[in-house]
């Protein structure tokens, strides 16, 4: 008989305890199997993934990459960050890779915070910098959002306390969309004292329209207390293959890669990563259909007078009733018809919903079933 340890008896930190685990959209084959669909006629709109796929370029290197997965990967990685210094004109050592940018992201954490300390970001902002700052056993300090749904630096600001250690910053915002101008920014970077560091999390970064980009990586030269973290799960089509980054001075990387998992980034992804980077057509692609695809839902929610935030990311949020209920019936709703969204309550926004951009047919596929959907 096999016998179990009750978790109450496990050498367990409470803190780590009592978090809530990260609970990712629901994937195309469990909702088939779920409602009996075929899988080719479901439509996921809830992960933010980028609806083109991965581009060719990295497929082609991908499966180059695979004649050697008998031995580990370069460890420095040093293909895929060469390639990364030259885009943005930074050296070698101010790079760190991750296993994604949620990587990223928890070893800000895991460096920077410990029990006793605090870290400081905006409510309705992604849902892991709660998690990596509980994980740790320090103590969150959640500011209120601006009237839409936004980042309040001045509140932010405000926050900081004596204890505070770390801020996470996310521009495009998820689950919003939301932008603050570079404006705002970098004077917001100019009031944190040096000693806390700022995570930048630019993940969305690619989807913003020309004129409202900046060039985060100079402010990196400026404050040395600042993180930019970066994906290629997005705008790069790469997701399956966790590859993210984050650009900041040599003291801050240093102390990144003491704690980073060696190995943490395949060789098949750093090969894909590499050669998305340089594919600007299949970005354009990206961008494009994103911008058209944001016009389309936000054009169709309008005609239906339903309030959404204007997004700046590759997703659009949408609130779909009055009732606490509302985010979890419509989303319910349009299961049954293959249509998988994203319901946003864990943010503390259960009238929400949060709708990936996908394809022309895609996108047109949802708007048909969210009429419906609404009334159910």
């Amino acid at each position: 008989m096999t016998a179990f340890v009750p978790a109450s008896r496990l050498p367990v930190a409470d803190y780590v305890a009592a978090i809530a685990p990260y609970v990712g959209g629901k994937p195309i084959d469990e909702v088939a199997r779920e409602f009996g669909l075929d899988p080719a006629r479901i439509v996921k709109l809830a992960s933010n993934e980028n609806p083109l796929g991965m581009p060719q370029s990295a497929r082609a290197a991908m499966l180059e990459a695979m004649s050697e997965l008998a031995r580990y990967p370069d460890g420095n990685a040093f293909v895929l960050k060469e390639a990364l210094s030259k885009r943005f004109d930074v050296p070698l050592d101010w790079l760190t890779l991750g296993n994604g940018s949620n990587d990223i992201l928890v070893l800000a954490a895991q460096a920077f915070l410990q029990p006793g300390k605090s870290a400081v970001f905006s409510q309705y902002s992604f849902v892991v910098y709660g998690l990596a700052t509980q994980a740790v056993g320090a103590r969150a300090i959640v500011v209120g959002a601006d009237g839409g749904l936004g980042h309040d630096l001045a509140a932010m600001s405000r926050a900081v306390s004596d204890d505070t250690q770390l801020i996470f910053l996310a521009n495009p915002n998820n689950p919003t969309g939301t932008y603050v101008a570079s404006d705002a920014i970098e004077a917001f970077l100019g009031e944190i004292p040096s000693h806390i560091v700022v995570v930048l999390d630019e993940a969305y970064n690619e989807y913003l329209p020309q004129h409202l980009r900046f060039d985060s990586t100079r402010w990196v030269e400026r404050f040395p207390n600042l993180i930019l973290a970066r994906t290629f799960s997005k705008a790069y089509g790469l997701a399956g293959l966790r590859v993210g980054y984050a650009i900041a001075q040599p003291a801050i990387t240093d102390i990144l890669n003491r704690i980073r998992q060696p190995f943490n980034v395949s060789s098949v992804a750093q090969a894909a990563a590499a050669a998305a980077l340089a594919d600007d057509e299949f970005l354009l692609r990206s961008y494009e259909n994103n911008a058209l695809g944001n016009q389309r839902l936000c054009a169709s929610f309008d005609q239906m007078g339903l309030r959404y935030i204007p997004s700046f990311g590759n997703f659009v949020l949408v609130r779909v009733g009055e009732d606490d209920q509302a985010g979890v019936r419509v989303s319910a709703a349009l299961l049954k018809v293959g249509i998988i969204v994203r319901p946003v309550a864990n943010y503390g926004l259960p009238q929400w919903l949060r709708v990936s951009i996908g394809l022309p047919a895609e996108n047109a596929q949802f708007i048909d079933a969210l009429g419906p959907a609404l009334r159910a």
